[in-house]
């Protein structure tokens, strides 16, 4: 099994609401981390997390914004306690990220959104190649139900039109006619608005 050199987060966001911040600190006391809190004079929060056996230490800001606290950061980290804590934090709280695991030779590309592993991709040589990708099954077969079901309504609908047609060049009342008109022209708005 490769041994992994460094973890980089090009990219990562996530957000914790206040009554979650002391979660977020036990999660990381939970890591073996040494954990320092500061909060801003503007309400901002800056937390370091510093792996003591390691010597390595990273600083998150959360900036304060309607009773949430937002934390973007980017950085790198070898110590796989503050890797670890990382990840959790991402997942926990739902973060997007884009993180890079570095091994000897390649790099393992990691895409979260909402906390999920979205996408896998290995850059070897500078060839990519995806390993994994989350495909939403569920989301893709309730799309194909609705467009089923606006499919259907849309036969349904020119059934109706070819109906009143009929009906319309069999009528010899002047206002038969008007009515099947009104008819038609209803018609054809929903089916403009349903073939759109």
């Amino acid at each position: 099994m490769a041994q992994r050199v460094a973890t980089e987060y090009v990219s990562a966001s996530f957000t914790v609401t206040e009554a979650e911040m002391p979660i977020l600190i036990s999660m990381c006391e939970a890591q073996q981390l040494r954990l320092q809190v500061f909060v801003l004079d503007n309400g901002n929060h800056e937390v370091v997390l510093t792996d003591d056996a390691g010597g390595e230490a990273i600083r998150l800001t959360f900036e304060r914004s309607d009773g949430k606290f937002l934390c973007v950061m980017s950085c790198r980290v070898v110590q796989l306690k503050l890797t670890n804590a990382l990840r959790k934090l991402v997942a926990t709280f739902k973060g997007d990220a884009v993180v890079n695991r570095i091994y000897q030779g390649y790099t393992m590309i990691y895409h979260y959104m909402k906390g999920m592993v979205v996408r896998i991709v290995e850059n070897k040589d500078g060839e990519l190649r995806t390993v994994f990708e989350h495909r939403d099954t569920l989301g893709w077969m309730e799309a194909q139900f609705k467009r089923r079901t606006v499919e259907e309504e849309i036969r349904i609908l020119r059934r109706s039109v070819n109906e009143l047609l009929d009906r319309r060049n069999r009528s010899e009342s002047d206002s038969e006619i008007a009515d099947i008109d009104e008819r038609l022209k209803h018609h054809s708005r929903l089916l403009f608005a349903l073939e759109a």
